[in-house]
């Protein structure tokens, strides 16, 4: 058991070390000068001398290895840089604002669509071939199928545009401010449509995982030996058969949880919802290397950490994965 810890300490330690490394690389990779949309259209008026002024002061005017030395230093000591679209302000700021929007959502949806997809999973495995089972693949097909940002623009023109019901973007009302339920509704209401658009693509996955995982558990020689002494159809399905189909479904959960900050980038942009979703479209929009690389950085580390909780909980599960 300790070599296996020790195995997968050292390979997360390697796959950290790397995606530190491919972090600092990939924006500074992509098209375009971040200097122009840093001073704006203001750069063509700008001389050669105030040109490299401008990146001497923002660091663009260093190599790739000193750039990637001074990334370590201050990573190592806890500083994630400063926002070049955002007047050289802290991106640990920023992300401290934009970080609970999206794991008010995520968290809401994870809850939401691992509930739904076990229950109707269940409830499909055990009426298989028959109608109601038919009815649910047919619905749950469907959503995987959708593309996000069209579930989103659907909702947005029926339900905000088109009937009122909710607003069209952002996660509060600033103007006037709210206090105490006021508050609690308004912040509710904003995040319903984005919400659903996230459960209507993230349940589909549990919903198929815990039908297959059921239908292999209900063929199991246990599942007919309870049934042979008797016991009630209920208590079958939900206590010996739904309890052992649950292995496969925790990696989709954990996975779910992993991807709960980056996950929401389309959703986001298209709800204009202050998540961390949102902010890294604006910093690839923008250039901003130090806080796309933050974003990136901490979307991995969720991933990471999910995998470590799986690989810790495994062979409490089934020791048989050691």
């Amino acid at each position: 058991m300790a070599k296996f810890y020790i195995r997968k300490v050292l390979q997360y330690l390697l796959v950290i070390l790397f995606i530190i490394t491919l972090n600092f690389l990939l924006p500074r990779m992509m098209p375009g000068d971040p200097l122009k949309f840093i001073l704006g259209e203001d750069v063509v008026l700008m001389t050669s001398e105030q040109i490299e002024a401008a990146r001497e002061r923002h660091g663009l005017d260093r190599s790739l290895i000193s750039q990637y030395s001074d990334y370590i230093t201050k990573l190592l000591g806890g500083d994630l840089g400063s926002s070049l679209a955002r007047g050289r302000r802290p991106v640990a700021d920023i992300i401290s604002e934009r970080l609970p929007w999206t794991l008010l959502l995520q968290s809401l949806n994870v809850v939401i669509s691992t509930f739904i997809g076990i229950f109707f999973g269940t409830i499909a495995a055990w009426n298989r071939g028959k109608k109601i089972d038919i009815i649910l693949n047919n619905i749950f097909i469907f959503f995987r199928s959708m593309p996000s940002f069209w579930i989103g623009m659907i909702l947005v023109a029926v339900f905000a545009a088109g009937f009122g019901w909710f607003p069209i973007f952002g996660a509060k009302t600033n103007y006037p401010p709210l206090y105490g339920m006021d508050r609690f509704i308004d912040i509710t209401r904003h995040a319903v449509l984005p919400l659903t658009t996230l459960v209507i693509l993230s349940v589909s996955s549990t919903y198929l995982i815990m039908r297959y995982s059921m239908i292999d558990v209900l063929g199991e020689d246990f599942i007919l030996m309870v049934k042979m002494k008797g016991l009630p159809d209920k208590k079958v399905r939900m206590t010996h058969g739904m309890r052992n189909a649950l292995v496969p479904v925790a990696t989709v959960v954990l996975m779910n949880i992993g991807y709960m900050v980056g996950g929401s980038v389309i959703i986001e942009t298209v709800f204009a919802y202050p998540g961390m979703g949102r902010l890294m479209y604006e910093a690839i929009t923008n250039r901003d290397y130090p806080t796309l690389q933050a974003c990136l950085l901490i979307m991995t580390l969720c991933v990471i950490a999910a995998n470590i909780i799986a690989d810790i909980l495994y062979p409490l599960i089934d020791p048989r994965v050691v």
